[in-house]
């Protein structure tokens, strides 16, 4: 997959690294052979970045007219309208089927496009008035960390556009790829897009830092048992209401459903790993039949197990 990463005169290193670092993760790691990152400007000289340093032998526009991805890691400060040629750019290359991606304030250039048009989308919180403002036709939805529609794909600010490239990771080459991209970067292996931006404890608790951590721990070993809302607030010596406040403080969604998303997880590495039946897979994260287990896991991923076995192992 070639992917093409935009910068331009302005931009922070951290947003121009994100993609870098992820995507060249997968090289490195001897993930997938036909990865490669290419770093292009507007015009192919070099940039300065805000820190200073420049960034230099880069590739022109042609480099992103024949990419498969290509990604907009940020967006001038100003958020002043890109030129034509960007935003034919993406209109061309969406049309010829590579996927769009806008992370942070670069969801700005592709909605300037107008390839999400009548669709959701989410840019970084302190953007996302102006956003609504400047592009109405698209549906803004603030509170998101990435939303994914298959082609083109948006993410909200900063930290979040990890999220969203571990995610086209996974979506691309499965959760163990992703997982091990996510070891190596030591970040979060899988935030859900549908997150809260602003959480007051966004990263996952660490062992040892009180009840929600530990009934988080006891819970990933223990898929297979019921996890009621009731149990797990039993089990951290809390009341109902409190403890499902705390855990939604903690992880910025509410305790049932960070355990359909932690059994659906596990479905997907038994998926891609062991020889074991659907049957046998549900069992073993808890779903209690395999035709909840396919009805969760269709409504998440717009497949049945079955066929994304398919997809990420090829038998």
């Amino acid at each position: 997959m070639k992917i093409a990463v935009h910068v331009f005169e302005g931009i922070t290193m951290f947003h121009a690294s994100v993609p870098l670092e992820v995507f060249g993760e997968v090289s490195r790691q001897g993930l997938a052979e036909d990865w490669t990152v290419t770093v292009w400007s507007e015009d192919g000289r070099p940039v300065r970045t805000a820190e200073g340093l420049v960034l230099a032998d880069l590739a022109g526009p042609d480099a992103a007219a024949s990419a498969d991805l290509l990604v907009f890691p940020a967006w001038r400060p100003d958020l002043c309208p890109p030129s034509p040629d960007v935003t034919g750019l993406i209109r061309a290359s969406h049309e010829r089927g590579a996927n769009v991606a806008g992370l942070c304030l670069g969801a700005f250039p592709v909605a300037a496009s107008g390839v999400l048009d009548g669709r959701t989308a989410v840019t970084h919180w302190a953007g996302a008035a102006q956003f609504s403002e400047r592009f109405p036709q698209v549906v803004v939805e603030p509170d998101a960390l990435y939303i994914d529609h298959e082609d083109v794909l948006t993410s909200a600010g900063t930290a979040s556009a990890l999220d969203a490239c571990l995610h086209i990771v996974r979506t691309r080459l499965g959760t163990a790829a992703a997982a091990r991209v996510a070891r190596h970067l030591v970040i979060a292996p899988h935030r859900e897009g549908g997150q809260a931006q602003y959480i007051e404890r966004p990263l996952p608790v660490q062992q040892g830092q009180g009840p929600i951590s530990e009934v988080v721990d006891w819970v990933l070993a223990n898929l297979d048992q019921s996890l009621s809302v009731d149990e797990l607030a039993e089990r951290a010596r809390m009341s109902k209401r409190n403890f499902t406040r705390r855990f939604r403080e903690t992880t910025g969604t509410t305790p049932a459903k960070w355990v359909t998303e932690r059994r659906l997880d596990e479905a997907r590495t038994l998926l891609e790993t062991t020889p074991w039946s659907v049957a046998r897979i549900a069992r073993a994260c808890g779903f209690g039949n395999p035709v909840t287990f396919r009805q969760s896991f269709v409504a998440s991923y717009g497949t049945t197990p079955t066929s994304y076995r398919k997809r990420f192992t090829g038998s």
